[in-house]
């Protein structure tokens, strides 16, 4: 649906966060005289209705009914589809979209086509991976667009003077079902691996599967650039797409630290600044979008040496106090957080793990403790008990130290002591989302960071957000 469409109708709001101002904005500019309705929680309502001059209509309680008044919602990307009131409306006729969809909608060509449009997604590494895509392709000299779920609403760069050459868009498993909506076709889509996550807002495990292949089992993109390393995504049968695999000797794979285009060793990764040795792969995922656009990928791979990695992502803050302190406060899997261990085998590690409690399961975290343990791990947050629970065979068997802390700063000065005179690697990699205690992982990580003893404002910053 293009923005045009909705002149006429009944549109209401869902969510005043970010996402939903960067709505507000673009409706306002384009369909001045459309009158507007805003759903939030109360304790925005005042704020809302001062920060529009009254121009907006709140409401504060949410429910199917309600939102069934409305031909058309414009929830916010937080906010479930799945959600009963949402269900209740949708049965009513009342249609759910989100800034992702308005976007791609008006960004699609006659024939519904995004050209130079590479979207990406993932469980984890999806930002580094947009990141690093828009990194080379400025590298190339190309001017683009470093936006999405990675800091930067589509709808706050929905009309860019001068238009980029390329966007790079990452896309959160609450956005792919968007693009899928929205009718258009995406140029390259990435989809780097699958992991259970936000099982709270899909539902079910098979739920979030589903919405997160739907970028390409929905949206039709020209190439699928594919893992083929990932289980669910090698099963994939994509009869509208191009599949391009990585991770596969045939096409762009590692060999130890080299990456290899077939036979062929392009790159050596082993001194880049990219972090882990999973982002280092996703370089092939990236290689192959680049590939799949036409440019020389081979040429571009030395260009990751001038890469800046992104905050909150396996972060090397410093060394304090005899300690080295990394923040991968963006780590909201268990999958992940081993991801994040692997990085440091060998050394002195406490781990903190634990957060928000979506009834993500912990059991194959644990079994990879009995052979591949940190020195020691501090269990924190709302699942930390049920984390510990699990743990706590294996501790009893000295396989490592087991600590449980009510708080971050409780975890860290857990940490410090567990650790000791002997130093080593403070670990901040949850593997749980930071709701309840925090806004999000941005606010989890500065906190860290300042706990341990750093600017917290000097660590924060995405490079090369927005277009450029």
């Amino acid at each position: 649906m293009r923005i045009s469409q909705l002149e006429g109708k009944r549109v209401a709001l869902w969510g005043w966060g970010r996402e939903g101002r960067a709505a507000y904005a673009v409706l306002r500019e384009r369909l001045p005289q459309l009158p507007l309705t805003l759903f939030c929680p109360p304790a925005e309502a005042d704020g809302a209705r001062a920060e529009t001059g009254g121009a907006l209509q709140v409401e504060t309680e949410v429910t199917g009914q309600a939102l069934s008044r409305f031909e058309v919602v414009i929830k916010s990307p937080g906010i479930s589809p799945y959600k009963p009131e949402a269900q209740q409306a949708s049965a009513q006729g009342t249609q759910f979209i989100g800034g992702t969809s308005l976007w791609f909608s008006e960004h699609a060509d006659a024939d519904g086509n995004l050209p130079n449009t590479v979207c990406v997604t993932g469980t984890k590494g999806k930002s580094t991976t947009t990141s690093l895509l828009a990194h080379l392709l400025r590298a190339a000299g190309h001017r683009t667009g470093l936006v999405g779920n990675i800091g930067l609403p589509l709808l706050e760069v929905l009309d860019p003077q001068p238009a980029p050459d390329y966007w790079a868009v990452e896309l959160s498993s609450y956005q792919t079902g968007e693009v899928a909506r929205s009718g258009a076709r995406p140029d390259v889509a990435i989809v780097l691996n699958i992991f259970p996550e936000h099982l709270d807002w899909h539902g079910s495990e098979q739920r979030y599967i589903d919405d997160k292949l739907s970028l390409v089992t929905g949206g039709h993109p020209r190439v699928a650039v594919l893992n083929a390393a990932d289980e669910h995504l090698h099963a994939l049968h994509l009869p509208h797409s191009q599949i391009v695999w990585f991770n596969q000797p045939e096409g762009w794979h590692m060999v130890g630290e080299v990456v290899h285009r077939g036979t062929q060793a392009v790159f050596d990764t082993s001194n880049t600044p990219l972090p882990g040795r999973h982002n280092r792969g996703n370089l092939c995922a990236v290689l192959a979008a680049l590939e799949a656009m036409g440019l020389d990928a081979m040429a571009l791979a030395p260009a990751v040496q001038g890469f800046r990695p992104l905050p909150n992502r396996l972060q090397m803050l410093g060394e304090r106090d005899g300690l080295r302190w990394v923040n991968d406060s963006i780590s909201t899997t268990p999958h992940a957080s081993l991801a994040a261990l692997d990085c440091f085998a060998g050394q002195r590690i406490a781990l903190l793990v634990g957060g928000h409690d979506r009834g993500v399961d912990w059991h194959d975290f644990a079994e990879h403790m009995r052979d591949n343990a940190p020195v020691e791990i501090v269990t924190m947050g709302s699942n930390g008990p049920r984390i510990h629970a699990l743990l706590q065979p294996l501790a009893d068997e000295g396989r490592f130290g087991l600590h449980a802390a009510g708080d971050l700063p409780h975890a860290l000065e857990l940490a410090r002591a567990a650790l000791g005179a002997q130093g080593g690697v403070v670990l901040l990699s949850p593997g749980a989302p930071s709701f309840g205690a925090y806004k999000d992982y941005v606010a989890r990580g500065r906190h860290f960071a300042e706990l341990a003893g750093f600017d917290p404002d000097s660590i924060s910053a995405i490079p090369g957000l927005g277009v450029s």
